[in-house]
Formats: structure tokens, sequence, C-alpha cells
């Protein structure tokens, strides 16, 4: 159902408030640079510091500018199930083609309580899902076999995962599991190149934010088993992909942005602040590297 290069979009604040023209000069660029689908309200979207009117503003402004050019999926994701259907049935009136949940943060459910989570979202709406694996943050990791087990008790409604662990080998637990239509979308921007080799199909994207065409091009040339051309361009994305991570997300994401564009603010919610020196050297050596500066 997805594929290629999404980006988990930032969202911009300007003077503390949600910066909805940005936002939309935001989708517009994502869509013309090539990306196939859009991801609003993620963690680089900083969801957790939105409000609940501020998460659906977002989303609704995504979709309504996407204007049908591209998929929108939502994040929908919470540690409290009851607010994740808030999300959903929200995202779904709204028109988002998918949602992706993320496995709750800090409640640190068992694998059962995983199954009872997102069993029940699954049973309350008929939005399809997309499942977020990213235990570093959540420090709740869900297993293969959950996944897998998802799968099997609602047949066509988890159609993909967005998988953060680091551990390769789940794209081939996944696929052996579930079947290649269920589509694996890694999580990891500089793992993408190693993740489409075992079966992935795209990549839910920080870089995407800051450089979308190259991100594109490269997951075509995966998409063309042209290993040559996607080794050049992961070549060149690389140092931006660790350039995001020198300091806390999105606050390097932000900054580079900001560096490539005077309409969008490099200004994050607390307890986020702007990224440091050290990452903001490494950012702009990446963007160079990139011919992005």
């Amino acid at each position: 159902m997805f594929s290629g290069s999404i980006p988990a979009l930032v969202t911009p604040f300007r003077d503390g408030a949600f910066d909805e023209q940005a936002f939309r000069r935001l989708v517009d660029w994502q869509i013309e640079s090539g990306s196939s689908a859009l991801v609003p309200c993620g963690t680089t979207g900083e969801n957790s510091t939105l409000s609940n009117a501020e998460h659906h503003r977002v989303i609704e402004v995504c979709i309504e500018q996407a204007a049908g050019r591209v998929p929108v999926i939502a994040g929908c994701g919470s540690n409290d199930t009851m607010n994740a259907l808030l999300h959903m049935t929200f995202s779904k009136k709204c028109g988002a083609a998918a949602a992706l949940l993320v496995a709750p943060y800090y409640n640190r459910p068992s694998q059962e309580g995983l199954l009872a989570h997102f069993g029940y979202l699954a049973e309350n709406i008929d939005l399809p899902i997309v499942l977020y694996n990213v235990p570093g943050r959540t420090v709740t990791d869900l297993l293969p076999e959950t996944v897998c087990e998802l799968a099997r008790r609602f047949p066509g409604r988890f159609i993909g995962i967005k998988d953060a662990s680091g551990d390769l080998s789940r794209v081939t637990d996944h696929r052996m599991g579930i079947g290649k239509d269920f589509c694996q979308l890694s999580g990891d921007d500089e793992l993408a190149l190693p993740f489409n080799a075992a079966g992935g199909v795209g990549c839910i994207s920080v870089t995407a934010n800051v450089a979308p065409k190259l991100c594109a091009e490269f997951q075509a040339a995966c998409a063309a088993n042209d290993l040559e051309e996607a080794r050049r361009l992961n070549d060149l994305l690389y140092p931006l992909h660790y350039a995001m991570f020198e300091d806390s997300s999105p606050g390097p994401c932000k900054y580079a942005l900001a560096q490539v564009h005077d309409w969008i603010e490099n200004e994050l919610r607390l307890p986020l602040v702007p990224c440091g020196e050290k990452a903001r050297k490494a950012v702009d050596a990446a963007l160079v590297h990139a011919g992005l500066l």
C-alpha cells in the first residue's frame, strides 16, 4: 500500500504556535520533490507536545494541502488506547489513508498488553494500521511474533510496520510470518539500504524532511534494483542521516530546514531546545556533502 520515501514531517512553530503557512509550504515541497506519502504528527512532528486540538489540526491541514496527490499516514499513536482511538476517528473522518500507531510508551505493556491495545483499535475503527516499533524511545519492543499474531487475528487491518528496532533480521521474520504484501518500512534512515535488500519497500524518514528529492531518488534506485545508484545516493545522504541525531530529534532536522529554507523557523517546544554547536556543525557539513548548501 505504501512504498518509497515517506517523510515523518516536522511540525513548524512560530512564536510558540503551529505555523500553518510554513507547514503547507513544506507539504507542497515534499510532494513536488517526489515523496510518495506523508506522515504528520509522528515523533519528528513533536506530537507529544501537541494538544489534541493542535494534533488534529496538523493532520487536517496535511490532508487538505496534499489534496489527494499522495496518501497521508496520520500519526495516531498514544500510550492511552482511548486517545489513540480518538486520533484515529478524527483522521479517518479527514480522509487519512492509514494510521501510524507507535507501541505505547512509558506504560511498558507486555506482549499480551500490546495485542490487547492494538486489537482493541482494530476492532473499533476500520482505518488501516501501520505499526511503529521504536523501542529506543518507548522502552517497549513490539516483537515479530506479536506483529505476526496481529496480522493473523485481523486480516487486512495491519497493513505494515515502521521498524526502528535496528534489527534487520526482523524484515525476514515479518516477511516469512505474514507474507510479501505486508508493507515493511524502515524507521532508520541509515539502515534503509540493507533494510530494502532484506525485503523492505521504503522508509518513513527524518532526513527526507531536509533532502526529499535525494531520498526519493534513493528509494527509486532501490525499487529498480539499481544497487550502484542506490549506494551512490546513500553515500551522499549518509552523513546527514547521522547528523539528524547529533542532538535530540527533531532539533538538528529543524536547524537543517532553517538553513535551506527562509520560511521555516528553527523553533521547538519544551522540553526540547534548539540543537547545540556540535550538532549544528555536523548538520552544516552534511548539507554541504549532500550538495544542499
